[in-house]
Protein backbone atom coordinates (compact mmCIF):
# COMPACT_ATOMS: atom_id res chain seq x y z
CA UNK A 1 0.00 0.00 0.00
CA UNK A 2 1.14 3.55 -0.70
CA UNK A 3 0.48 5.85 2.22
CA UNK A 4 0.41 9.64 2.40
CA UNK A 5 3.10 10.62 4.88
CA UNK A 6 3.87 14.28 5.44
CA UNK A 7 2.12 15.23 2.20
CA UNK A 8 -0.89 17.17 3.39
CA UNK A 9 -1.06 20.88 2.76
CA UNK A 10 -3.71 23.44 1.88
CA UNK A 11 -3.39 26.43 -0.44
CA UNK A 12 -4.48 29.60 1.38
CA UNK A 13 -6.78 32.30 0.13
CA UNK A 14 -6.16 35.04 -2.42
CA UNK A 15 -8.77 36.72 -4.62
CA UNK A 16 -8.62 36.12 -8.36
CA UNK A 17 -10.67 37.10 -11.34
CA UNK A 18 -10.88 35.33 -14.64
CA UNK A 19 -12.95 34.53 -17.67
CA UNK A 20 -14.85 31.65 -16.12
CA UNK A 21 -18.57 31.69 -16.68
CA UNK A 22 -19.76 30.63 -13.23
CA UNK A 23 -23.05 32.52 -13.36
CA UNK A 24 -22.68 33.67 -16.94
CA UNK A 25 -20.24 36.52 -16.26
CA UNK A 26 -16.67 36.88 -15.06
CA UNK A 27 -16.84 37.29 -11.28
CA UNK A 28 -14.33 37.56 -8.43
CA UNK A 29 -13.69 34.27 -6.69
CA UNK A 30 -11.99 33.34 -3.46
CA UNK A 31 -9.19 30.94 -4.20
CA UNK A 32 -6.62 29.06 -2.13
CA UNK A 33 -3.19 29.70 -3.61
CA UNK A 34 0.41 29.99 -2.54
CA UNK A 35 1.65 33.57 -2.02
CA UNK A 36 3.72 33.65 -5.21
CA UNK A 37 1.00 32.37 -7.55
CA UNK A 38 -0.53 34.83 -9.99
CA UNK A 39 -4.26 35.32 -10.38
CA UNK A 40 -5.83 32.75 -12.69
CA UNK A 41 -9.42 31.77 -13.47
CA UNK A 42 -10.95 29.27 -11.08
CA UNK A 43 -9.45 27.73 -7.96
CA UNK A 44 -5.77 26.86 -8.04
CA UNK A 45 -5.28 23.30 -6.79
CA UNK A 46 -1.60 22.99 -7.66
CA UNK A 47 1.11 25.16 -9.18
CA UNK A 48 4.29 23.80 -10.77
CA UNK A 49 6.62 26.59 -11.98
CA UNK A 50 8.11 26.21 -15.46
CA UNK A 51 11.70 26.35 -14.16
CA UNK A 52 11.23 22.84 -12.69
CA UNK A 53 10.85 21.51 -16.25
CA UNK A 54 7.94 19.51 -14.91
CA UNK A 55 4.47 20.25 -16.24
CA UNK A 56 0.95 19.53 -15.04
CA UNK A 57 -0.78 16.72 -16.94
CA UNK A 58 -3.81 14.44 -16.88
CA UNK A 59 -6.36 16.28 -14.70
CA UNK A 60 -9.13 14.02 -13.37
CA UNK A 61 -11.94 14.44 -10.85
CA UNK A 62 -14.52 12.33 -8.98
CA UNK A 63 -17.24 12.96 -6.43
CA UNK A 64 -17.15 10.44 -3.57
CA UNK A 65 -20.32 9.02 -1.98
CA UNK A 66 -19.87 11.37 0.99
CA UNK A 67 -19.96 14.39 -1.35
CA UNK A 68 -16.26 15.24 -1.16
CA UNK A 69 -14.25 15.78 -4.32
CA UNK A 70 -11.02 14.04 -5.24
CA UNK A 71 -8.80 15.17 -8.09
CA UNK A 72 -5.37 14.23 -9.42
CA UNK A 73 -2.73 15.14 -11.96
CA UNK A 74 0.55 13.66 -13.14
CA UNK A 75 3.83 15.32 -14.10
CA UNK A 76 5.41 15.28 -17.55
CA UNK A 77 8.36 17.03 -19.15
CA UNK A 78 12.17 16.71 -19.09
CA UNK A 79 12.35 17.27 -15.33
CA UNK A 80 9.86 14.51 -14.59
CA UNK A 81 10.04 10.73 -14.41
CA UNK A 82 7.33 10.17 -17.01
CA UNK A 83 9.48 7.74 -19.05
CA UNK A 84 10.55 5.54 -16.13
CA UNK A 85 8.01 5.58 -13.27
CA UNK A 86 5.61 8.51 -13.51
CA UNK A 87 4.18 10.32 -10.48
CA UNK A 88 0.57 11.31 -9.81
CA UNK A 89 -0.51 13.58 -6.94
CA UNK A 90 -3.94 13.22 -5.33
CA UNK A 91 -5.94 16.10 -3.79
CA UNK A 92 -9.17 16.28 -1.80
CA UNK A 93 -11.80 18.96 -1.15
CA UNK A 94 -14.49 18.72 1.52
CA UNK A 95 -16.05 22.13 0.73
CA UNK A 96 -17.16 21.57 -2.88
CA UNK A 97 -13.94 22.79 -4.44
CA UNK A 98 -13.29 25.97 -2.47
CA UNK A 99 -10.10 24.60 -0.87
CA UNK A 100 -7.96 21.59 -1.64
CA UNK A 101 -5.54 19.43 0.33
CA UNK A 102 -2.91 17.12 -1.10
CA UNK A 103 -3.52 13.68 0.42
CA UNK A 104 -1.18 11.27 -1.37
CA UNK A 105 1.37 10.66 -4.10
CA UNK A 106 1.23 7.57 -6.30
CA UNK A 107 4.44 6.29 -7.86
CA UNK A 108 4.11 4.57 -11.23
CA UNK A 109 0.88 6.24 -12.36
CA UNK A 110 0.52 8.18 -15.62
CA UNK A 111 -2.34 9.27 -17.93
CA UNK A 112 -4.75 8.02 -15.26
CA UNK A 113 -8.42 8.67 -14.51
CA UNK A 114 -10.20 8.49 -11.18
CA UNK A 115 -13.61 6.83 -10.98
CA UNK A 116 -15.94 5.46 -8.32
CA UNK A 117 -17.57 2.03 -8.59
CA UNK A 118 -19.73 0.46 -5.88
CA UNK A 119 -18.65 3.25 -3.55
CA UNK A 120 -14.93 2.49 -3.99
CA UNK A 121 -12.35 4.78 -5.60
CA UNK A 122 -10.16 3.57 -8.49
CA UNK A 123 -7.26 5.00 -10.51
CA UNK A 124 -6.70 3.56 -14.00
CA UNK A 125 -3.97 4.38 -16.52
CA UNK A 126 -0.40 3.43 -17.37
CA UNK A 127 2.70 3.24 -15.19
CA UNK A 128 4.68 5.62 -17.41
CA UNK A 129 4.75 7.12 -20.90
CA UNK A 130 3.70 4.17 -23.09
CA UNK A 131 3.78 1.80 -20.14
CA UNK A 132 1.66 -1.21 -19.11
CA UNK A 133 -2.02 -0.69 -18.31
CA UNK A 134 -2.80 -0.79 -14.58
CA UNK A 135 -5.59 -0.12 -12.10
CA UNK A 136 -5.42 0.73 -8.39
CA UNK A 137 -8.04 0.76 -5.64
CA UNK A 138 -8.41 3.00 -2.61
CA UNK A 139 -10.82 2.31 0.24
CA UNK A 140 -9.97 5.48 2.18
CA UNK A 141 -10.79 8.23 -0.30
CA UNK A 142 -7.42 8.29 -2.07
CA UNK A 143 -5.07 8.40 0.90
CA UNK A 144 -3.67 4.94 0.25
CA UNK A 145 -3.66 2.74 -2.83
CA UNK A 146 -3.13 -0.87 -3.83
CA UNK A 147 0.04 -1.70 -5.76
CA UNK A 148 -0.46 -3.35 -9.21
CA UNK A 149 2.37 -5.86 -9.00
CA UNK A 150 0.79 -8.75 -10.92
CA UNK A 151 -2.28 -9.95 -12.81
CA UNK A 152 -4.28 -10.39 -9.61
CA UNK A 153 -3.52 -6.99 -8.10
CA UNK A 154 -4.15 -4.57 -10.97
CA UNK A 155 -1.61 -5.23 -13.74
CA UNK A 156 -4.20 -5.44 -16.51
CA UNK A 157 -2.02 -5.65 -19.61
CA UNK A 158 1.70 -5.77 -20.29
CA UNK A 159 3.09 -3.90 -23.27
CA UNK A 160 2.81 -0.29 -24.41
CA UNK A 161 -0.38 1.71 -24.05
CA UNK A 162 -1.57 5.28 -24.48
CA UNK A 163 -4.53 6.94 -22.81
CA UNK A 164 -5.65 10.00 -20.83
CA UNK A 165 -8.17 10.55 -18.02
CA UNK A 166 -11.10 9.25 -20.10
CA UNK A 167 -14.60 8.37 -18.86
CA UNK A 168 -15.54 4.95 -17.51
CA UNK A 169 -18.95 4.02 -18.92
CA UNK A 170 -21.34 1.78 -16.97
CA UNK A 171 -23.60 0.07 -19.47
CA UNK A 172 -25.11 -3.34 -20.12
CA UNK A 173 -23.76 -4.87 -16.93
CA UNK A 174 -20.18 -3.88 -17.74
CA UNK A 175 -17.67 -1.09 -17.20
CA UNK A 176 -16.16 0.21 -20.45
CA UNK A 177 -12.90 2.14 -20.82
CA UNK A 178 -11.29 3.19 -24.12
CA UNK A 179 -7.49 2.91 -24.45
CA UNK A 180 -4.95 2.86 -27.27
CA UNK A 181 -2.41 0.15 -27.98
CA UNK A 182 0.84 2.06 -28.57
CA UNK A 183 2.84 -0.80 -30.07
CA UNK A 184 2.19 0.16 -33.69
CA UNK A 185 5.55 1.78 -34.36
CA UNK A 186 7.57 4.63 -32.85
CA UNK A 187 5.91 7.83 -34.11
CA UNK A 188 3.39 9.78 -32.03
CA UNK A 189 -0.13 9.37 -33.34
CA UNK A 190 0.77 6.90 -36.04
CA UNK A 191 1.60 4.21 -33.48
CA UNK A 192 -1.75 4.34 -31.67
CA UNK A 193 -4.40 1.68 -32.27
CA UNK A 194 -7.96 2.17 -31.01
CA UNK A 195 -9.38 -0.46 -28.65
CA UNK A 196 -11.80 -0.96 -25.75
CA UNK A 197 -11.38 -2.64 -22.36
CA UNK A 198 -14.39 -3.84 -20.38
CA UNK A 199 -15.21 -5.82 -17.24
CA UNK A 200 -18.42 -7.10 -15.58
CA UNK A 201 -19.79 -4.69 -12.97
CA UNK A 202 -19.75 -7.35 -10.25
CA UNK A 203 -16.18 -8.55 -10.93
CA UNK A 204 -12.96 -7.86 -9.06
CA UNK A 205 -11.58 -4.99 -11.12
CA UNK A 206 -8.00 -5.73 -10.04
CA UNK A 207 -8.05 -9.24 -11.54
CA UNK A 208 -6.80 -9.23 -15.14
CA UNK A 209 -8.73 -12.42 -15.85
CA UNK A 210 -12.03 -10.58 -15.53
CA UNK A 211 -11.24 -8.04 -18.24
CA UNK A 212 -12.03 -8.31 -21.95
CA UNK A 213 -9.99 -6.43 -24.55
CA UNK A 214 -11.19 -5.81 -28.08
CA UNK A 215 -8.97 -6.05 -31.12
CA UNK A 216 -6.87 -2.94 -31.76
CA UNK A 217 -7.51 -0.98 -34.98
CA UNK A 218 -4.41 0.65 -36.54
CA UNK A 219 -4.42 3.88 -38.53
CA UNK A 220 -4.77 3.91 -42.26
CA UNK A 221 -2.62 6.60 -43.87
CA UNK A 222 -5.09 6.97 -46.77
CA UNK A 223 -7.96 8.16 -44.57
CA UNK A 224 -9.05 11.81 -44.76
CA UNK A 225 -7.41 12.36 -48.13
CA UNK A 226 -4.10 11.07 -46.85
CA UNK A 227 -3.94 13.55 -43.94
CA UNK A 228 -4.83 11.08 -41.20
CA UNK A 229 -1.97 10.89 -38.70
CA UNK A 230 -3.67 9.03 -35.88
CA UNK A 231 -6.40 8.75 -33.30
CA UNK A 232 -6.18 8.83 -29.53
CA UNK A 233 -7.92 9.60 -26.22
CA UNK A 234 -11.15 7.77 -26.98
CA UNK A 235 -14.42 8.16 -25.07
CA UNK A 236 -16.52 5.12 -24.19
CA UNK A 237 -20.10 6.16 -24.99
CA UNK A 238 -23.41 4.27 -25.25
CA UNK A 239 -25.90 5.31 -27.94
CA UNK A 240 -29.62 5.75 -27.34
CA UNK A 241 -30.23 2.25 -28.73
CA UNK A 242 -27.61 0.67 -26.48
CA UNK A 243 -24.59 0.31 -28.77
CA UNK A 244 -21.14 1.05 -27.35
CA UNK A 245 -18.90 3.45 -29.25
CA UNK A 246 -15.35 4.70 -28.92
CA UNK A 247 -15.33 8.37 -29.98
CA UNK A 248 -11.75 9.52 -30.52
CA UNK A 249 -9.74 12.65 -31.02
CA UNK A 250 -8.18 12.74 -34.50
CA UNK A 251 -4.88 14.25 -35.65
CA UNK A 252 -5.18 15.14 -39.34
CA UNK A 253 -3.37 18.41 -39.94
CA UNK A 254 -5.68 21.03 -41.45
CA UNK A 255 -8.75 18.75 -41.15
CA UNK A 256 -10.75 18.85 -37.91
CA UNK A 257 -12.61 15.58 -37.36
CA UNK A 258 -13.45 13.05 -34.65
CA UNK A 259 -13.74 9.30 -35.27
CA UNK A 260 -16.47 6.88 -34.16
CA UNK A 261 -15.41 3.27 -33.64
CA UNK A 262 -18.10 0.64 -33.00
CA UNK A 263 -17.68 -1.96 -30.24
CA UNK A 264 -19.51 -5.29 -30.13
CA UNK A 265 -21.89 -6.01 -27.24
CA UNK A 266 -19.47 -8.54 -25.72
CA UNK A 267 -16.54 -6.14 -25.96
CA UNK A 268 -14.39 -8.37 -28.16
CA UNK A 269 -14.65 -6.62 -31.52
CA UNK A 270 -13.88 -3.06 -32.57
CA UNK A 271 -14.73 -1.97 -36.11
CA UNK A 272 -14.48 1.24 -38.12
CA UNK A 273 -16.03 2.42 -41.38
CA UNK A 274 -14.08 5.43 -42.74
CA UNK A 275 -16.98 6.31 -45.05
CA UNK A 276 -19.28 7.12 -42.12
CA UNK A 277 -17.03 7.07 -39.07
CA UNK A 278 -15.58 10.59 -39.27
CA UNK A 279 -17.67 13.47 -37.93
CA UNK A 280 -17.30 17.23 -37.61
CA UNK A 281 -16.72 18.12 -33.96
CA UNK A 282 -15.39 21.50 -32.78
CA UNK A 283 -12.26 20.99 -30.68
CA UNK A 284 -11.73 17.40 -31.76
CA UNK A 285 -8.02 17.91 -32.50
CA UNK A 286 -7.41 18.07 -28.75
CA UNK A 287 -8.64 15.88 -25.88
CA UNK A 288 -12.36 16.10 -25.13
CA UNK A 289 -14.69 14.30 -22.72
CA UNK A 290 -18.27 13.24 -23.49
CA UNK A 291 -20.90 12.28 -20.91
CA UNK A 292 -24.64 11.67 -21.14
CA UNK A 293 -26.87 13.97 -19.12
CA UNK A 294 -28.15 11.85 -16.19
CA UNK A 295 -31.54 13.56 -16.46
CA UNK A 296 -32.00 11.88 -19.85
CA UNK A 297 -31.16 8.34 -18.75
CA UNK A 298 -34.68 7.44 -17.61
CA UNK A 299 -36.79 5.19 -19.82
CA UNK A 300 -38.30 7.07 -22.73
CA UNK A 301 -36.26 10.24 -22.21
CA UNK A 302 -34.65 11.86 -25.22
CA UNK A 303 -30.90 11.46 -24.78
CA UNK A 304 -28.60 14.45 -24.47
CA UNK A 305 -24.81 14.41 -24.30
CA UNK A 306 -22.52 17.23 -23.15
CA UNK A 307 -18.90 17.97 -23.89
CA UNK A 308 -16.23 20.52 -23.03
CA UNK A 309 -13.70 21.06 -25.81
CA UNK A 310 -11.13 23.51 -27.15
CA UNK A 311 -13.41 24.72 -29.91
CA UNK A 312 -11.48 27.25 -32.00
CA UNK A 313 -13.15 30.67 -32.45
CA UNK A 314 -13.76 31.60 -36.09
CA UNK A 315 -11.34 34.55 -35.85
CA UNK A 316 -8.44 32.11 -35.46
CA UNK A 317 -9.90 28.96 -37.00
CA UNK A 318 -8.84 30.18 -40.43
CA UNK A 319 -5.29 29.14 -39.52
CA UNK A 320 -6.50 25.51 -39.16
CA UNK A 321 -3.82 25.05 -36.51
CA UNK A 322 -6.32 22.98 -34.54
CA UNK A 323 -3.99 21.14 -32.16
CA UNK A 324 -2.39 24.34 -30.85
CA UNK A 325 -5.50 26.39 -30.08
CA UNK A 326 -6.22 25.64 -26.45
CA UNK A 327 -6.91 29.09 -25.02
CA UNK A 328 -10.68 28.72 -25.45
CA UNK A 329 -12.88 26.17 -23.66
CA UNK A 330 -16.45 25.74 -24.85
CA UNK A 331 -19.56 23.85 -23.78
CA UNK A 332 -21.24 21.74 -26.49
CA UNK A 333 -24.45 19.69 -26.60
CA UNK A 334 -25.64 16.84 -28.81
CA UNK A 335 -28.77 14.71 -29.17
CA UNK A 336 -27.23 12.10 -31.50
CA UNK A 337 -23.44 12.06 -30.84
CA UNK A 338 -22.80 13.14 -34.44
CA UNK A 339 -24.04 16.73 -34.55
CA UNK A 340 -22.80 19.11 -31.87
CA UNK A 341 -24.19 22.52 -30.91
CA UNK A 342 -21.92 25.18 -29.41
CA UNK A 343 -23.72 26.46 -26.30
CA UNK A 344 -21.33 28.78 -24.47
CA UNK A 345 -17.71 29.89 -24.07
CA UNK A 346 -16.63 28.87 -20.57
CA UNK A 347 -12.97 29.94 -20.47
CA UNK A 348 -10.95 32.17 -22.76
CA UNK A 349 -7.70 34.10 -22.89
CA UNK A 350 -6.88 36.27 -25.93
CA UNK A 351 -3.24 35.13 -26.11
CA UNK A 352 -2.79 31.52 -27.22
CA UNK A 353 0.96 30.85 -27.31
CA UNK A 354 1.37 30.65 -23.51
CA UNK A 355 -2.20 30.21 -22.28
CA UNK A 356 -4.36 27.10 -22.34
CA UNK A 357 -7.31 25.39 -20.63
CA UNK A 358 -6.89 21.85 -21.83
CA UNK A 359 -7.36 18.16 -21.11
CA UNK A 360 -10.26 19.10 -18.89
CA UNK A 361 -12.13 16.42 -16.97
CA UNK A 362 -15.58 17.16 -15.61
CA UNK A 363 -18.63 15.70 -13.90
CA UNK A 364 -22.29 16.52 -13.43
CA UNK A 365 -23.04 17.95 -9.99
CA UNK A 366 -26.77 18.65 -10.00
CA UNK A 367 -27.34 21.71 -12.18
CA UNK A 368 -23.61 22.42 -12.36
CA UNK A 369 -20.53 20.98 -13.99
CA UNK A 370 -17.41 20.59 -11.86
CA UNK A 371 -14.27 20.84 -13.95
CA UNK A 372 -10.52 20.40 -13.54
CA UNK A 373 -8.13 21.83 -16.11
CA UNK A 374 -4.52 21.52 -17.13
CA UNK A 375 -4.02 25.28 -17.24
CA UNK A 376 -1.17 27.30 -18.73
CA UNK A 377 -1.29 30.81 -17.34
CA UNK A 378 0.73 33.71 -15.95
CA UNK A 379 2.58 33.42 -12.65
CA UNK A 380 5.19 35.34 -10.68
CA UNK A 381 8.03 33.55 -12.51
CA UNK A 382 6.99 34.51 -16.02
CA UNK A 383 4.18 32.08 -16.69
CA UNK A 384 3.95 28.73 -18.40
CA UNK A 385 6.66 27.44 -20.72
CA UNK A 386 4.03 27.45 -23.48
CA UNK A 387 0.33 26.70 -23.96
CA UNK A 388 0.99 22.93 -23.88
CA UNK A 389 3.33 22.76 -20.88
CA UNK A 390 0.85 23.76 -18.19
CA UNK A 391 1.90 25.17 -14.82
CA UNK A 392 -1.44 24.89 -12.96
CA UNK A 393 -4.13 22.42 -12.02
CA UNK A 394 -7.31 24.49 -11.64
CA UNK A 395 -10.87 23.78 -10.53
CA UNK A 396 -13.96 25.42 -12.04
CA UNK A 397 -17.70 25.28 -11.53
CA UNK A 398 -20.02 25.97 -14.46
CA UNK A 399 -23.36 26.83 -12.92
CA UNK A 400 -26.72 26.04 -14.50
CA UNK A 401 -25.02 24.55 -17.53
CA UNK A 402 -28.23 23.26 -19.14
CA UNK A 403 -29.65 26.77 -19.50
CA UNK A 404 -26.48 28.39 -20.80
CA UNK A 405 -26.39 30.15 -24.16
CA UNK A 406 -23.79 32.08 -26.10
CA UNK A 407 -25.04 35.21 -24.36
CA UNK A 408 -23.80 33.71 -21.09
CA UNK A 409 -20.25 33.32 -22.40
CA UNK A 410 -17.37 34.68 -20.37
CA UNK A 411 -16.35 36.81 -23.35
CA UNK A 412 -18.41 38.52 -26.03
CA UNK A 413 -18.76 35.71 -28.61
CA UNK A 414 -19.06 38.24 -31.42
CA UNK A 415 -15.52 39.39 -30.70
CA UNK A 416 -14.40 35.83 -31.48
CA UNK A 417 -16.43 35.58 -34.66
CA UNK A 418 -19.33 33.52 -33.23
Amino acid sequence: MLHATGLSYVWRAVVVIGCLAVTGKAVPQTVDVAPDVATVPGVVIDHVPAHTKQFVGSPTIVILPDGSYVTAHDFFGPGSTEWTAAVTDIFSSVDRGTTWTKISRVEGAFWSNLFVHDGVLYLMGTTKHHGPLVIRRSRDGGRSWTDPTDAKTGLLADGQFHTAPMPVLVHGGRLWRAVEDASGGKEWGKRYMAMMASVPVDADLLDRGNWTFSNAIPRNASWLDGKFTGWLEGNAVATADGRVLDILRVEAGSIEKAAIVSISADGTTASFDPASGFIDLPGSATKFTIRRDPRTETAGAKPVWWMLSNAAPPVVAVTKDWNRMRNTLALLRSEDLRTWELRSVVLHHPERQRHGFQYVDWLFDGDDLVVVSRTAFDDAEGGAHDYHDANYLTFHRVKDFRSRSMDDSCVDPKSLGW
